[in-house]
């Protein structure tokens, strides 16, 4: 049941969610819509958004490596409201595999989508947010801007650069009363575990690196249960704490083992960590 102050949070606001058409992002726009914001989910699959129409969310199709779509739905919003009030970063995906082996347009795409696009709208979104006197920009990174994994090379580096692209950011737009806010998932039980897997083992195929690639997909299979990892509500439950909070952290880690696993990072040295990982994943 939705309390009165949790339906009022919002009221009046405006909210833009990317990769809204599963997951955190469509369990986000749900919440946020219940908190009292008036909510457009967007996606590259529209057929997918049927239900957070049904549940009161704005809902059309947006491809976050197309400026032109990007562009053009930051444009409808501000043509039926006059404001963002809130832009939530959330399209993105993990592409595993052997750095040598991914091919590099693929290594470009996962750039593009999980750095790129989110780096545009915030472009797009920011002169509206300043012109309003604020606003609030979360990007969604995860742990694996702070750890790394064998055959994540790739997906890491793309969360690396969201959380300096953040943090720099942050600064920036202090002056005009815009929060920035990273959020920092664990392992997450949505499409997110199936793919990068699939990428992983389709990529080292009769390769060098097949027997240790299978090795590491057993593992992340592994951790794909709701013992080890979280659905995506308490994921959304943070984000709606940032969007709602009068004074927002500056970085949020949530999931199960989410902190425990920053910490552990931040303790061991660099050779330490990488046999954990090697014990871990190449086994």
């Amino acid at each position: 049941m939705t309390s009165s102050s949790d339906s009022s949070a919002g009221s009046g606001r405006v909210a833009l969610v990317t990769g809204g058409s599963s997951g955190i992002g469509e369990e986000t726009a749900r919440r946020l819509r219940r908190a009292g914001f008036e909510v457009y989910a967007v996606a590259r699959r529209l057929d997918r958004l049927a239900g957070l129409e049904r549940d009161g969310v704005r809902v059309f199709g947006m491809d976050v490596t197309d400026d032109a779509s990007m562009t053009s739905g930051v444009e409808r919003i501000l043509g039926d409201t006059g404001r963002i009030d809130v832009l939530v970063n959330n399209a993105g995906y993990g592409s595993y595999g052997a750095v040598e082996d991914v091919p590099i347009d693929e290594a470009r795409r996962q750039f593009e989508v999980n750095l790129f696009g989110l780096a545009r709208l915030t472009q797009l979104v920011t002169p509206a947010m300043r012109h309003n006197g604020g606003g609030r920009i979360i990007n969604i990174s995860s742990i694996g801007g702070v750890i790394y994994e064998p055959f994540g090379a790739w997906y890491h580096a793309t969360k690396f650069a969201v959380e300096g692209f953040s943090d720099s950011l942050r600064v920036e737009l202090r002056p005009f009363g815009i929060d920035v806010v990273i959020v920092r998932p664990a392992g997450i039980l949505t499409e997110w575990n199936s793919i990068a897997r699939d990428g992983l083992v389709d990529s080292s195929r009769g390769g060098a690196y097949e027997q240790l690639a299978d090795s590491a997909a057993r593992r992340l299979a592994s951790v794909d249960n709701r013992v080890l990892s979280s659905g995506p509500k308490p994921v959304a439950r943070t984000i709606v704490k940032a969007a709602t909070a009068s004074r927002p952290r500056s970085r949020y880690a949530t999931g199960r083992g989410a902190r425990s696993i920053i910490a552990t990072r931040r303790l061991l040295p660099d050779r330490a960590f990488d046999a954990v990982l090697a014990r871990t994943y190449l086994r």
